[in-house]
């Protein structure tokens, strides 16, 4: 086995995969586990799928989430958008009613909903993605936790939400369209692009989701979205310019920021 392993790391760090190591011992307790060769893996890896593409799942929050070929895989500075949320939440009454627009596999809706009922919470979570890939993804993930509808941002929610949403989680996408050339090819070639492009700025989705947001949160509730740096003064803007106060939020720890709306 260590030869295999020794092997297979090779294989890897001749391909580029900067943490070959611990990816070999990953591919192979995955092969070991889902009958399916560990080669087989190990040549879809470096092709460029995504490692998570190929496990069939990602870490996130503590928690193993299922993902599959063609959906966005969550990043781990996207946590600070739960860590957030159950913050915002510690005011609100039960039920706190959330949305995940934009789920992709349902990763933040997830998190939000486990931490919360850690803290002795109820939840009714509603997640919504416009990607049909996504959708099933995240009815896998959500089963028992949520409820999961396809369709573009609001238009895919019961109207029996609106005004009523304590949590709107919207990590929509922020990458400008012309700078979606440069990401890596793992994001390029094997995520959906509509959960990349945010249009000429990075803002396009974020402003969609900033003009109908008042209309569907709560009184006191709170839309929260994930954005760059660079554009976080601009999302801000955009949120408090349509009725929504709104601040910046950034974790170092995670180079992670934030932009949070409260109606």
């Amino acid at each position: 086995m260590h030869r295999v392993l020794a092997d297979l790391t090779a294989r890897l760090r001749a391909a580029g995969c900067v943490f070959a190591e611990e990816e070999a011992a990953l591919l192979t307790r995955a092969a070991a586990a889902s009958g399916v060769s560990v080669d087989e893996l190990a040549e879809r890896r470096i092709a460029g799928a995504p490692l998570e593409h190929v496990l069939g799942w990602v870490e996130f929050d503590g928690l193993r989430i299922g993902v599959e070929p063609g959906v966005f895989v969550p990043r781990q500075r996207t946590v600070l958008l739960v860590e957030t949320a159950v913050a915002l939440a510690a005011d609100r009454a039960d039920p706190v009613r959330a949305v995940d627009l934009c789920c992709g596999c349902g990763a933040l809706g997830l998190a939000f909903a486990v931490r919360m009922r850690a803290l002795g919470r109820e939840v009714e979570l509603v997640a919504a993605d416009v990607d049909e890939t996504a959708v099933r993804c995240a009815r896998a993930n959500l089963a028992g936790h949520g409820t999961v509808v396809g369709g573009d941002l609001f238009a895919a929610l019961p109207e029996s939400l609106r005004g009523r949403i304590d949590i709107l989680l919207a990590n929509v996408p922020y990458v400008p369209t012309d700078a979606i050339a440069d990401m890596p090819s793992e994001a390029r070639e094997h995520e959906p692009h509509v959960a990349l492009d945010g249009g000429p700025d990075g803002l396009t989705v974020l402003r969609r989701v900033a003009d109908a947001a008042p209309a569907w949160l709560a009184p006191g509730g709170a839309a929260l979205c994930e954005t760059s740096r660079d554009q976080a003064a601009e999302a801000v803007a955009a949120f408090t310019e349509r009725g929504l106060p709104a601040r910046r939020v950034d974790s170092e720890e995670l180079f992670a920021t934030a932009v949070v709306g409260r109606r």
